[in-house]
């Protein structure tokens, strides 16, 4: 573990995919105009979500492709899921899809409650 990493709680996965934990996650997203995609389930979003986070669910691979596409491969994007199983799943089809910079909150939803 870098001094980096503990000081700030993150982990580097990739060079393009960063595992932060809920504070780092928090303070990354707050007072910026970011891409926050939540990867659960449409379900799982209506029962509670971080704020400003748009819901575009993993296990719907056609709408996921096309609402991927949609979004900025070159500006940051902050994803998370319930766990944090999901959404390393989704940052690795993302790096496919050529996102450069996929931020992963650790632990997902259950640890940001």
């Amino acid at each position: 573990m870098s001094i980096l990493s503990a000081l700030f709680g993150t982990k580097k996965l990739s060079d393009n995919i960063v595992l932060l934990d809920p504070s780092a996650f928090s303070k990354a997203i707050a007072d910026k105009e970011i891409q926050l995609v939540d990867v659960r389930t449409p379900n799982e979003y209506q029962g509670g979500h971080i704020g400003n986070a748009i819901n575009i669910d993993f296990f719907n691979p056609v709408k996921f492709e096309k609402s991927f596409a949609t979004l900025n491969k070159e500006m940051p994007l902050y994803i998370y899921c319930r766990s944090g199983s999901r959404s390393k799943k989704a940052a690795k089809k993302l790096l496919n899809m050529g996102f450069s910079k996929i931020f992963d909150l650790k632990g997902g939803y259950l640890l940001w409650r």
